[in-house]
C-alpha cells in the first residue's frame, strides 16, 4: 500500500521524537510478555515427560494419578516436593522463569509474610504470601486490556456522538449538549458505592459503569470539528450533489476530525488504567484476590514495614503511565501541521 506524502511526513515526525519511539516499543515489549503470563509465571511446569508421556500441565489440569502410576485421583500439586522428586526420578518438567501464579500461597518463607525480595521470590511476597512479581505480571495484564476495551468503546460513542452534534447543530446540538452537562455532573464514585452494595464489581461490570461516563472525554473535540467542517466547501457541494448525510459525515468530515481524536487517545488509555488502579485502591474495584496494580499499592499503604510493595507498584504504575505519556505526546508532534511542511 502506498502512503500519502502527508502520511509519510507524520511518521517521520513520529520516529523523530525518540523518546515517544522508543517508549512506544518498550510498552509493547511488556504488553507482549504479559499476554503471555501464564507461560511466565505458574504455578504448573510448561511440559513434563514422565514415563515416556508427554505431558502440558501449562493447559491441562492434571489428576496426580495421571502423573504417576500409584498417585492419587486428585489434583496434582506441582509443588509437592515429594511430586517434583518422584518426576525427577521418571523424567523431567519445564517451569516458567516464575514458579508462581498470581493467586499460589509461596509455602516455607520462613518469616511471617509479607516477605522481602529474594532469588526465589524476585519482588518478595504480599501479605497474604503471594508472589509480588506474578501478580505484576496478570496486574499489567488485566489493567491495560481494561484501558483499551474502555478507550475503543468509549472512543467510538463519542465520536459518533460529537459528530452528530457537530454536522446537526442547532436544537440537536443545544439539546446533546445540556444533556452532558448533566449527566458529567453526577456523582460517580457515590455510584459506584451504591453499585458495589448491590452486585459484587467484576471486569465488565467496571467496564459497563466507566463507559457510561467515560464516553464524553472526545465528544468536544471531535463536535468542534464538525462544527468547522460542515461549512466547509467540499462539504457543500456533496450536500448540493445529494450526498446523504451519513456518507458525508463518516467518509468527507471524519478523516479530517480524527486527526485531532488520535492525539487524544494515549491520554484517554492513560485514563483508563488509572481509573481501574484508583478503583481498586478504594476497594471498588475487581473482586478480591484479583491481580490488581491498585490492590498492590493499597498493600504497600497497609504494611508500611514492607516498602517493596508500594515501591513495586508505584514504579509499575507510574511506569505504563509515563510511557503512554511519551507515546501521547509523540503522537501530537506527528499531526501538528506546523510540522507537516504545509502538507
Amino acid at each position: 500500500m502506498t502512503l500519502s506524502p502527508l502520511t509519510r511526513r507524520r511518521l517521520q515526525n513520529f520516529r523523530a521524537n525518540r523518546r515517544g519511539w522508543w517508549s512506544m516499543w518498550i510498552f509493547l515489549a511488556l504488553f507482549a510478555v504479559t499476554l503471555c503470563a501464564e507461560v511466565v509465571a505458574n504455578d504448573r511446569p510448561l511440559v513434563a515427560r514422565v514415563d515416556g508421556n508427554w505431558l502440558f500441565p501449562v493447559a491441562v489440569n492434571y489428576a496426580e494419578s495421571d502423573v504417576l502410576p500409584d498417585g492419587l485421583p486428585t489434583d496434582a500439586d506441582w509443588h509437592d516436593p515429594e511430586l517434583q522428586r518422584q518426576v525427577a526420578e521418571h523424567g523431567w518438567a519445564l517451569w516458567p522463569p516464575i514458579r508462581y501464579s498470581y493467586a499460589t500461597v509461596v509455602r516455607d518463607l520462613g518469616r511471617p509474610a509479607p516477605s522481602p525480595p529474594s532469588a526465589r521470590n524476585w519482588l518478595g511476597t504480599d501479605d497474604q504470601a503471594r508472589d509480588v512479581a506474578a501478580r505484576v505480571i496478570y496486574g499489567f495484564r488485566i489493567s491495560v486490556l481494561f484501558g483499551f476495551t474502555l478507550t475503543i468503546i468509549a472512543s467510538a460513542i463519542g465520536i459518533a456522538a460529537g459528530a452528530v452534534q457537530g454536522y446537526y447543530g442547532g436544537t440537536t446540538d443545544l439539546l446533546f449538549q445540556r444533556f452532558i452537562e448533566i449527566w458529567s455532573g453526577m456523582p460517580q464514585l457515590f455510584l459506584l458505592i451504591i453499585l458495589s452494595s448491590v452486585i459484587q464489581p467484576g471486569f465488565w461490570t467496571l467496564l459497563v459503569f466507566l463507559l457510561i461516563f467515560s464516553w464524553m472525554s472526545l465528544t468536544g473535540v471531535v463536535r468542534a470539528e464538525f462544527l468547522r467542517g460542515r461549512n466547509l466547501d467540499y462539504v457543500r457541494a456533496a450536500r448540493a450533489l445529494g450526498v446523504g448525510d451519513r456518507s458525508i459525515m463518516f467518509r468527507h468530515i471524519l478523516p479530517n476530525a480524527m486527526v485531532a481524536t488520535l492525539t487524544f487517545l494515549p491520554f484517554t488509555l492513560s485514563g483508563s488504567v488509572t481509573a481501574l488502579a484508583s478503583l481498586d485502591f478504594l476497594g471498588f474495584g475487581l473482586p478480591p484476590g484479583s491481580p490488581s496494580l491498585g490492590e498492590l499499592l493499597n498493600q504497600g499503604k497497609n504494611n508500611l514495614q514492607a516498602p517493596w510493595l508500594a515501591f513495586t507498584g508505584f514504579v509499575v504504575l507510574g511506569g505504563v503511565l509515563s510511557l503512554l505519556t511519551f507515546v501521547g505526546e509523540a503522537v501530537r508532534d506527528a499531526f501538528d501541521p506546523r510540522k507537516t511542511g504545509g502538507l
